[in-house]
């Protein structure tokens, strides 16, 4: 096998486990793109990527942009025959598209033409889905729709988090990665055109983690396993921002009323269009997330609306 010289592009912890093995495989990493360094935390201390992070100590040229414009000419010096994107977060466009010999690919995670978009993994899971998995393929200018070079399946566990089931996927996907960059170097990959229907995933919003509690139970369930750890689930309790962290099936449990909160058999619960759900672990404005009994035990009341 001829050893391929690489660039990889990839911003968040998901890109890190593939940058890894990459750089762990027979190939060579020429570069490596990712943002640039943004604020975080509560004194929005200037933070370099996960990625970025992850490749300083390795010696390989870091190029940190938002867009690919600026960099595009270091890139094609660094005469790359495949460019390989995980999660960067820009859109590769021509000229820069066709400059690696063999292109670019994408490691995407979800089931292709299934959830194309900023967020599959949250989508999966905000849709019921109980099937998604990884997918490598050929980056074109249309979103999401090269032709397919691999792909590997994964269940979604009933209780599994979005940001679970991304770190899982993080790592089986590195290793299918890994696979199809080294069928393309031996000339063995054989990509085939996506086939079936097309949905999208666009990324979210904090709007997107509000609670509606005249959904069903399961609606409900769902939205918080896939808006945490991010955007976020939230209602809003005496006024103020509630994040929910975690809840539970409840479904024998008495009704309660859509948005009522109330304590029974050592349980908190809510009510939604259909069975309540339990909550397990809440964060008050201000606070600390916590246990939702050790919350409840603290509010001093029968009984608690949301909205």
């Amino acid at each position: 096998m001829t050893a391929l010289r690489l660039v990889f592009a990839g911003s968040p912890e998901a890109a890190v486990p593939s940058l890894r093995a990459v750089l762990a495989s027979d190939h060579e990493v020429a570069g490596v793109l990712t943002r640039q360094d943004s604020p975080q935390g509560r004194k929005r201390a200037l933070t370099p990527t996960p990625v970025a992070a992850a490749a300083a100590a390795t010696g390989v040229p870091v190029w940190k942009s938002n867009r690919l414009a600026p960099v595009a000419e270091a890139i094609t010096d660094a005469r790359p025959d495949l460019g390989v994107i995980v999660a960067y977060g820009g859109l590769v466009r021509e000229p820069l598209l066709s400059a690696p010999r063999l292109g670019w690919i994408n490691l995407h995670f979800s089931l292709l033409p299934r959830w194309r978009g900023a967020a599959p993994v949250q989508h999966a899971i905000l849709a019921g889905d109980e099937l998604t998995g990884a997918t490598v393929f050929q980056l074109v200018e249309e979103l999401d729709a090269g032709d397919v070079y691999g792909r590997l399946t994964a269940p979604i566990g009933p209780r599994e988090t979005a940001g679970e089931l991304l770190g899982k996927l993080a790592t089986s996907g590195a290793e299918l990665l890994v696979r199809v960059i080294d069928n393309l170097a031996t000339g063995e990959a054989r990509p085939e055109p996506q086939a079936g229907d097309v949905t999208l995933a666009p990324k979210l919003a904090l709007a997107d983690g509000r609670i509606d509690w005249t959904e069903p139970a399961p609606r409900v369930r769902n939205r918080v396993r896939a808006m945490t750890p991010e955007p976020g689930a939230h209602t809003e309790v005496d006024g103020a921002r509630f994040k929910i962290h975690a809840v539970a099936p409840a479904d024998s449990a008495a009704p309660l009323a859509p948005g009522r909160i109330a304590a029974a058999d050592g349980r908190v619960l809510a009510g939604t269009g259909s069975a309540p759900v339990e909550l397990v672990t809440v964060q008050p404005a201000g606070k600390t997330p916590m246990p939702a009994s050790d919350w409840w035990r603290g509010t001093h009341t029968q009984e608690v609306v949301a909205r």
